[in-house]
């Protein structure tokens, strides 16, 4: 989720005024999108599709559940310990039909105060820094209880969610998109329109002070705790019983946020380009500190800065996405106010450990703004995670290669544990790649968990 400078150089390319929506009471629905007021005051636009689609029912086949039995363990010197708990290591299916897999009571030791190996680019990586995890695995040096020192948090998660394929017909399934800072829900348009014409039922909401939402003149509106307020009161509104989220970037932050808040109603969920599982802190010596007039003066570099490294490549078609419909649009305000705003201490490595849902990362390899560590360490700290990565895409790769990532997104809609047990499972959830234009690789059906020890960065971070 580190999105920092990059996000904010999604912004201020026009440096125009302040948008404004007119209040509506409930919901206005206007050119095939809906004003909602989440608060006196505050309006959201939101695109809402409900595709006319024969209605099916619920499959009633045999569905894979995942179980999810594991103590995490806080030390004040910045280590943590993950405990698989229980018959089945981290991951398992309600048949029991797993081979191969870990053995039990299987513990993750991760040191948050050192940082994490480099990888070079392009190297195939299992589930993180495997390098580095094969360095120090059975060393007994890892293990903070063989010290004896008091833990600073300790939590515990036992649960068992059953897990099925969410097909477009199914009336029980919604997806919801979340754009990160500077964006708007035009930048999902690729997305939107084809899951809206599978079947899907689709949700893709502006921030506040993006696109066509309202922009409050309050740095305060735009906090991450008033943001993530918004999304809250907009998923009660439009959830289903499966809920799918699919966030970017800073986005990536609240699909996390609502995951953690309504486990039952979250299927799966989506990071694309979100970086690291570390707490949102706001960089002290960033260049969104400076004053608005300054960042208003400085908007034709920022763009051009965003061009070069959101981008793989920086043609006519890219300027033209930075320029159409608004994508990009947002006041010098709003892009200070949001960028000063991202304080979340709450969302640390414990924060996103207890999250007991499949969790399909995807991530641009040229991408200039998170680094493929960054998203290495995140699928390490998941319960059940599976890394994809595209080698020609960016921080804007759900505009750059669309194909793909629809795709992508598609085959882990449709992907359940199989409950067949008939492929050996796989060591890790590994890190694949796929062509910008071509199909993406399958998603694994069950994978094995093993021990492993991995070095994470520190904590806290700068903004997305």
């Amino acid at each position: 989720m580190l999105s920092g400078l990059m996000d904010g150089l999604l912004c201020c390319l026009t440096g125009r005024s302040t948008n404004v929506v007119s209040p509506a009471e409930t919901c206005e629905i206007a050119d095939g999108y809906e004003f909602v007021e989440v608060k006196p005051g505050r309006v959201l636009r939101v695109r809402h599709i409900v595709p006319e689609r024969p209605l099916v029912e619920e499959p009633r086949g045999p569905g894979g559940s995942i179980s999810c039995k594991r103590r995490i363990t806080l030390y004040r010197n910045g280590q943590m310990l993950i405990e698989n708990l229980g018959e089945r290591a981290r991951a398992g299916l309600s048949n029991g039909q797993i081979r191969g897999e870990a053995e039990l009571n299987a513990s993750v030791a991760l040191d948050l105060s050192a940082p994490a190996p480099a990888v070079a680019p392009g190297a195939r990586t299992e589930g993180g820094a495997a390098g580095n995890q094969r360095a120090t695995e059975g060393d007994g040096g890892g293990d903070p209880r063989a010290r004896k020192r008091k833990p600073k948090r300790t939590v515990v998660v036992d649960c068992e969610r059953r897990i099925t394929s969410c097909k477009g017909t199914h009336a029980d399934v919604a997806l919801f998109f979340l754009h990160g800072v500077g964006g708007s829900l035009d930048i999902w348009g690729s997305q939107l329109d084809f899951f809206s014409q599978l079947g899907y039922e689709v949700i893709a909401p502006d921030l506040a002070g993006h696109g066509s939402s309202s922009a409050p003149r309050i740095a305060a509106a735009y906090t991450f705790y008033a943001l993530a307020e918004d999304m809250r009161v907009l998923f009660k509104r439009y959830a289903r019983k499966r809920n799918v989220l699919i966030g970017h970037s800073y986005g990536v932050s609240f699909c996390t946020f609502l995951a953690h808040e309504y486990p039952e109603q979250v299927h799966k969920m989506v990071m694309i380009n979100g970086g690291g599982p570390t707490a949102l802190e706001p960089s002290l010596c960033s260049i969104f500190n400076l004053p608005t007039c300054v960042l208003h003066c400085l908007s034709p570099i920022l763009a051009w800065s965003f061009l070069k490294a959101g981008f793989a490549r920086q043609g006519s078609k890219e300027r033209q996405l930075l320029k159409e419909k608004k994508a990009f649009d947002v006041s010098s305000f709003v892009l200070r106010a949001t960028m000063s705003g991202q304080y979340w201490p709450e969302g640390d490595e414990v924060y996103h450990a207890e999250i007991a849902v499949p969790v399909l990362l995807v991530h641009g390899m040229c991408d200039k703004f998170v680094p493929v560590e960054e998203d290495q360490r995140m699928a390490e700290i998941l319960l059940l995670a599976f890394l994809k990565v595209l080698d020609n895409g960016s921080h804007m790769i759900m505009m750059e290669c669309p194909e793909a990532v629809n795709t992508l997104l598609h085959e882990f809609l449709l992907w359940e544990p199989d409950t067949a047990g008939q492929r050996e499972p796989k060591a890790r959830p590994a890190t694949a790649k796929a062509a910008p234009g071509g199909r993406g690789p399958d998603i694994p059906d069950a994978p094995e968990i093993r021990p492993r020890t991995a070095r994470l960065s520190s904590p806290t971070r700068g903004p997305k």
